[in-house]
């Protein structure tokens, strides 16, 4: 397999706010990362599947003191977790995160069987194939891939606000997908950071732990909130018109 040049690729989506992502990893489980840049200190929204560093590409963009949170603690949004040193996340997921025992895998062959279903939208049904194309450096072992466990620094949940000295964002408690999925919400911008709870590709409600009345309850939450920008856990960024579309088409197909 092929060494890749660059591990991440990173754009710039204006108003401080960057996209990292890692093209060699499949679309699957290829997380979107975002930095935001604030007076005091940067905030990091998920940090990937963590076969290369984070930490390394992120003191390409910044300085300052750094709070990573995360969404939710499914192995493609966390694995670089433990390079940072303030962690966020919904009290509910933390323990899990201490002590990791979630699937986490760059093969097809160790999803677990709920999920092969899903797997035929990302053209992965058939065959084990791999869920990465090149590797980060010589030598690296892809069999020995994992999630390193770590504890929280702190937790957040329903109602509290991240502050970034110049911005502020509101926590949203968004069940559904896991337990503990959080958004993020600066309303000064009317942008949200959606974590899982809503991305504009399909919506994985069978998961362990998922719920799917639950769920039905985030999408209609989030389908009645005053948003201009959605930056998802995955795929592109989409406005209020296309949430509205993707809110009705899983409540058509679940509510």
């Amino acid at each position: 397999m092929k060494i890749a040049e660059r591990w991440f690729e990173r754009k710039d989506m204006g108003d401080g706010v960057t996209l990292l992502w890692e093209p060699h990893i499949h679309p699957f489980i290829r997380c979107n990362i975002w930095h935001v840049a604030g007076r005091d200190r940067d905030l990091l929204i998920d940090t990937g599947t963590g076969v290369a560093s984070l930490k390394t590409e992120i003191a390409r963009l910044t300085d300052k003191p750094l709070t990573a949170l995360a969404t939710h603690i499914h192995y493609d949004h966390v694995g670089s977790l433990h390079e940072f040193g303030t962690r966020l996340m919904h009290p509910i997921e933390a323990p899990g995160m201490e002590d990791y025992r979630e699937f986490a895998t760059l093969s097809v062959s160790g999803f677990p069987r709920e999920l092969r279903d899903a797997l035929a939208g990302y053209g992965l049904a058939d065959g084990e194939p791999l869920l990465i194309d090149a590797l980060p450096h010589e030598g690296y072992d892809i069999e020995s891939y994992a999630v390193r466990s770590v504890a929280a620094t702190g937790t957040v949940g329903e109602g509290d606000t991240i502050d970034l000295g110049d911005r502020h964002f509101s926590v949203f408690h968004l069940p559904g997908h896991s337990p503990g999925s959080i958004g993020l919400f600066e309303a000064s911008t009317r942008t949200l950071f959606s974590g899982d709870a809503i991305y504009d590709g399909p919506l994985l409600d069978e998961l362990p732990g998922s719920d799917i009345a639950v769920y039905c309850e985030t999408i209609r939450r989030l389908r009645a909130l005053d948003v201009d920008v959605v930056h998802g856990g995955h795929d592109p960024s989409f406005g209020r018109e296309r949430m509205i579309e993707i809110c009705d088409a899983y409540l058509a197909r679940r509510g």
